[in-house]
């Protein structure tokens, strides 16, 4: 992902820029010939091939490189566009949403960066900023129930239906978590049609998720202009330091990395096999894996059980990801986006209001959360923004626009325990409200 102009002239993904283009056209002639491979190998190609030259682009776009995301998100959309106008042939497509999707690789990709980014913070700071955590998730949802209720008055919708028609599924934690089981309470409860409410859910989720994305890129700006509202991007938590030193001297072995590659599969499948055996639901509500892995992850960081080669192993793999992964997993959440169905969509009720759904969902956990001693700019962007995107693909594109991935713990909680709320009160809602 990094491009540099230096005394060797310049570099694309840390290669000389003639040598990284050779690569690409050659992967180009590949494909449109259909002979690359649709494995792991020949799709990793195929994504950062595209990757490479719109994240290039991208940077460098007056405004659109300081307020609109960069590079990040001309990658996403690019992609969506390249796949919306067939210019990437469909064999490809399908192999792309295999490997995202089916060989799971986006979780993958997740579970990585959790670990790494728990794992790195100090033990006082972690446990401080998740216990306000929640409190800025429900900030954001009320934020965004009022705000959202406004502009529905506007066009005449009243305040029930826009909680239960646009409120809920925005906050719900994307589309697998809020969407989808959102249609199938509403379904349960009312009697109505659950994939008539699901049509409707996932046309308003796209557009805010649009919205959340663009307004990660502008709360970055405004942290750039109000270097007291944010932190270092790593930690919520107002007014904390603490010295890295020990960590930064440390030397990282290989079998660093791969102790912290092993930790961070073994908790996943902890979460894993709470969610799916040992506790999944809490109070009627479904907990998902990730949920369970983030908590078991910050237990061993309280606790200081983890050896410090295995935290900075863990750290290591973390930075390795995210600094040449998170242009790949771009492509891969552009390409499942229907840029078509995303524009015949934007009618100017469905924007406006999820307009002022996100913005209220902004306003909402920022204000909550610098009252509980959290950055209002980063707690807007994981405990507002993060609630109202795509789940975990939106998660990244909100964090990377941003320029905050070191957060995504809490954004994961977000999208997960976050959403698990939104299930409950959609379960009361649906009951009292219809």
């Amino acid at each position: 992902m990094t491009t540099t102009t230096d005394k060797k002239g310049l570099r694309l993904f840390s290669m000389p820029w003639w040598f990284a283009l050779a690569a690409i056209l050659i992967i180009y002639v590949a494909t449109y010939l259909e002979v690359l491979s649709t494995d792991m190998g020949g799709i990793m190609a195929l994504m950062l091939a595209i990757a490479i030259p719109l994240n290039e682009i991208g940077k460098r776009i007056p405004i659109w490189n300081k307020y609109v995301g960069g590079g990040l998100v001309l990658t996403f959309l690019g992609t969506s566009a390249l796949v919306q106008w067939n210019l990437i042939p469909e064999s490809y497509v399908e192999s792309m949403d295999v490997f995202m999707s089916d060989t799971n690789f986006l979780t993958f990709f997740i579970i990585v960066l959790i670990t790494g980014s728990v794992l790195s913070l100090d033990r006082d700071i972690l446990l401080k900023s998740f216990a306000g955590y929640v409190p800025a998730i429900l900030g954001g949802v009320i934020g965004a129930g009022i705000l959202g209720s406004l502009a529905g008055l506007v066009f005449g919708v009243n305040p029930a239906m826009i909680m239960l028609q646009y409120v809920l599924p925005v906050m719900g934690g994307g589309n697998g978590a809020g969407a989808i089981p959102l249609s199938q309470i509403y379904a349960d409860v009312t009697g109505g049609s659950s994939d008539s409410y699901y049509a409707f859910a996932i046309v308003i989720l796209t557009i805010a998720n649009i919205f959340a994305i663009i307004s990660g890129a502008l709360l970055n700006s405004l942290g750039e202009k109000k270097p007291s509202w944010t932190g270092d991007k790593k930690t919520l938590l107002r007014n904390s330091t603490f010295d890295v030193s020990d960590d930064v001297n440390y030397k990282v072995t290989m079998g660093d990395i791969g102790a912290g590659l092993f930790l961070t599969v073994a908790a996943y499948t902890f979460g894993r096999l709470m969610s799916k055996s040992i506790l999944p639901e809490i109070f009627g509500a479904p907990i998902h894996q990730l949920a369970y892995m983030i908590l078991f992850v910050v237990v061993l960081a309280a606790t200081g059980v983890v050896p410090k080669s295995i935290r900075m192993g863990a750290k290591k793999l973390q930075s390795f990801t995210t600094t040449n992964l998170t242009i790949l997993i771009m492509v891969g959440v552009g390409a499942d986006m229907d840029l078509g169905e995303f524009v015949a969509a934007l009618t100017p009720q469905n924007a406006i209001i999820a307009l002022f759904i996100v913005v209220g969902a902004i306003i909402g956990s920022a204000l909550v959360g610098y009252l509980v001693g959290f950055y209002p700019i980063d707690a807007a962007i994981t405990a507002g923004l993060c609630m109202a995107n795509r789940g975990g693909s939106g998660d990244l594109a909100v964090l990377g626009a941003a320029d905050r991935m070191d957060l995504i713990a809490y954004a994961q909680l977000s999208s997960r325990l976050g959403g698990a709320i939104i299930l409950i009160l959609g379960s009361f809602a649906f009951s009292f409200m219809m």
